[in-house]
């Protein structure tokens, strides 16, 4: 059995989960957030509150499902409990952030600022020129804002400069032998 799907997901005060056949809706203080469910995996309410997700066989596809819809389920009630933050930080002369409302306007040394808008459900927020964070309560689409930034302008293996998550180490390359 999956040792991750068989894992109870515990719903924390002030959630409120409800299962509608194959459709999972999780409200929190945060937001609200929806999933649809594979055919095969079931999600049933235990006896002490919490989700239990079961599958119906040990099927290669069944058993891979069980242990994604459970994890999917956790994130989706983590996310409006606590929500979800990527930090990034930019490396390099002349890069820089600048918010622009909900927006964040770029200096990535193109001839042209480079302006990413908030998806809906994204929030930006900006520490200082080099320093900022993506929060949302969905932490596929807080993940994939964050990617879609870092790529950008991905970091240099020679120099280092470009855009990356926070404590993310950039392998460094030795540059070609001088005479």
């Amino acid at each position: 059995m999956s040792r991750i799907g068989r894992l109870p997901v515990t719903v924390p005060s002030g959630v409120e989960v409800t299962v509608d056949g194959s459709n999972v809706t999780v409200k929190g203080p945060k937001g609200q957030l929806a999933h649809t469910i594979a055919e095969p995996i079931t999600v049933a309410t235990g006896e002490d509150g919490a989700l239990e997700v079961s599958r119906p066989n040990d099927e290669r596809e069944s058993r891979a499902l069980h242990g994604l819809t459970r994890s999917l389920i956790a994130n989706m009630v983590e996310g409006v409990t606590n929500g979800y933050t990527k930090k990034l930080e930019i490396h390099g002369t002349g890069y820089r952030v600048v918010a622009k409302g909900s927006d964040l306007e770029f200096a990535l040394g193109y001839s042209h600022p480079i302006l990413v808008k908030a998806p809906e459900g994204i929030t930006f927020q900006v520490e200082n020129p080099t320093r900022f964070a993506v929060s949302g309560i969905d932490k596929q689409q807080v993940g994939e804002v964050a990617a879609n930034i870092r790529k950008l302008r991905k970091p240099d293996p020679y120099k280092g400069k470009g855009v990356r998550y926070e404590g993310e180490h950039i392998r460094r390359k030795v540059g070609k032998a001088g005479k």
